[in-house]
């Protein structure tokens, strides 16, 4: 039995019809999910496609995620090549990781590295633009109570997903307040291009700039992907609508799948035009419609579709089900939200009763639009005694600490991420202040520089106390030990660092007078003995084993900052380090 007699008559024609532009009209429940990876089954098995060749594009990892499995059952042991099955920014981001160094422009200045963003970019979350965006309007004087970062990010991205650029805000704008957010628009790009940062929009909008400017990789890619799928096409903004263009190439074996009736991602830059206007686009397009759906009840199906027959711009589907009746739809308008709350709670309660009678196992959902009104509901649920379960919470990597980790190697990925970089510079304590970072930011803001750029400046030019650029030397040395590691070249870092510890060690013994900073604190000079047997180095110095310890080798670099402590107060410290470095040491 073939897989293609699991579907009907409307889903067939859709996946057998893979030659030329397809529009796929899918209403809700129609097995919209099911006819893609059929059509993906259906390319590799009946019509010899390489599975290389075919992409798919959809909105979530959830959505591609569930495509990848069920491609992979179908067809999982036909071939070790797998389509590309992926979201719009994942796909995006492989584009750009591959090709990005092509829109790079070659400096003017000889010994000047190229113009550009690099293939070790780095992508900024949402609170990692807030913070941008927060520095870029302290700098201009703007108060972010009155105009907040989260409004002027709005603004932001409604632009880039109309392809509108700053000038463009600027000469649009009707009021002072869309100049200032050009203003912020301008300096937020110019902040990413140092920071060699992308934010989400920006892996859109790079990627259609890079197949328009250079045609070798666009040609590449038209090549590779005979058949393009783009799931939700309603739901595309103009960048997505441009890219699917561009991988269109010249054999337009592109397939849309799509509800305009539930097109509901306007205010975040979908343009139902899209999918009004395919066959504008494509002339030679051929459109399928999918009208029956498997998951509602005629009754549901008859109120939504009186519903959504009101709208203007639509196609128009006639959805019908084999599910006759069903339970009538019920309609509460509640005076206020406590009210609304507690008649969800009544009757959810009189429900479950009902279901529990019955012998039934029966489940519950309530919907809200927004968080605020969790509360209400909560307190319902509270007082009829029902047990719930908020769908959501506190997302793990928004966790302080591994928002640290991560920072962490970003910067160690990619120095000049400002917003990594500030997050983590004296974290933990390092004695590296407001007033250093101020003095950073100044300098970066002077030369044109990076913050990790301008932090070797404010070193070169001595511009800080001692004291704080001994601690921008202690975390520029942590995150180079760190690159290091990162391209295998730590043991030479090392052995560096040795050479330059001995040519130290030379100067002190000629009587040249190390800098304060300078001092060498490696384990041969060590000594638990604070008295006065101190100062002819003859006290007890770890194990060679012990002292190769990363702990113990951090003590020994730390630079003086104050007077030894008195021999009481020192030697349970020590003993402390000691005991546990060498514990995770054995």
């Amino acid at each position: 039995m073939s897989f293609l007699d699991q579907l009907n008559s409307q889903q067939r024609e859709a996946v057998e019809t893979t030659g030329g532009p397809v529009l796929i009209l899918a209403g809700a429940g129609s097995g919209k999910t099911r006819v893609i990876t059929y059509r993906i089954a259906y390319l590799i098995e009946n019509r010899g496609v390489m599975p290389e060749s075919i992409l798919a594009m959809t909105f979530t990892n959830k959505a591609a995620q569930e495509m990848v499995e069920r491609v992979d059952t179908l067809v999982g042991g036909l071939s070790i090549a797998k389509p590309v099955i992926s979201t719009f920014h994942s796909f995006c981001v492989r584009v750009l990781r591959r090709d990005i160094e092509q829109l790079r422009i070659p400096s003017a200045v000889p010994g000047v590295p190229p113009i550009g963003l690099t293939k070790s970019f780095v992508i900024y979350d949402e609170s990692d633009q807030q913070q941008l965006v927060k520095s870029v309007m302290r700098r201009f004087g703007i108060d972010d109570k009155q105009t907040t970062p989260r409004s002027v990010l709005s603004h932001i991205s409604w632009a880039k997903n109309h392809m509108l650029d700053p000038q463009e805000i600027y000469l649009q704008s009707g009021d002072p307040k869309t100049e200032r957010v050009a203003h912020i628009y301008e300096e937020y790009r110019k902040e990413l291009r140092k920071a060699n940062a992308l934010d989400f929009d920006d892996l859109l909008l790079e990627t259609v700039r890079l197949l328009k400017a250079v045609p070798a990789v666009r040609e590449y890619y038209n090549r590779r992907f005979q058949y393009v799928m783009i799931d939700e096409y309603q739901d595309t903004n103009r960048p997505q609508y441009e890219l699917m263009l561009l991988l269109a190439g010249a054999h337009h074996n592109i397939c849309a799948v799509g509800d305009e009736d539930q097109s509901i991602y306007s205010w975040r830059g979908a343009d139902i035009r899209n999918i009004l206007e395919f066959e504008k686009d494509f002339p030679e397009a051929k459109t399928i419609r999918l009208e029956q759906n498997y998951r509602s009840t005629q009754n549901i199906l008859q109120a939504a579709s009186a519903v959504v027959s009101n709208n203007l711009k639509r196609k128009g589907k006639n959805l019908w089900t084999s599910r006759q009746g069903g339970t009538k739809i019920g309609y509460y308008e509640a005076p206020d939200g406590e009210n609304e709350a507690l008649f969800a709670a009544d009757y959810i309660a009189r429900y479950l009763r009902q279901a529990v009678d019955q012998g039934e196992n029966a489940r519950a959902a309530v919907l809200y639009r927004t968080n605020s009104q969790s509360r209400l509901f909560e307190e319902a649920m509270r007082r009829y005694q029902l047990k719930y379960h908020v769908v959501g919470g506190f997302s793990f990597y928004e966790r302080a600490e591994i928002k640290d980790m991560i920072s962490y190697l970003k910067v160690i990925h990619n120095p000049d991420d400002s917003i990594s970089l500030l997050r983590v510079i004296n974290t933990p304590v390092r004695g590296i202040g407001k007033t250093s970072i101020e003095t950073v930011e100044r300098v970066a803001l002077e030369t044109g520089l990076s913050f990790w750029g301008a932090i070797s400046e404010v070193v070169k030019r001595q511009l800080l106390p001692q004291r704080a650029l001994a601690a921008l030397k202690g975390f520029t040395s942590l995150i180079e030990d760190g690159r290091a590691i990162l391209v295998g070249t730590y043991v030479e870092r090392l052995q560096e660092t040795a050479r330059e510890e001995a040519e130290a060690k030379d100067d002190a013994e000629t009587g040249t007078p190390p800098a304060a900073e300078d001092i060498d604190f490696s384990p041969d000079n060590f000594s638990f003995d604070f008295g006065p047997a101190a100062d002819d180095r003859s006290g007890t110095t770890p194990p060679p084993e012990l002292a190769e310890l990363p702990v113990i080798k951090q003590l020994f670099r730390t630079p003086l900052a104050a007077p030894p402590p008195p021999p009481d107060a020192a030697l349970p410290v020590i003993t402390q380090l000691v005991t546990t470095a060498l514990a995770d040491w054995q």
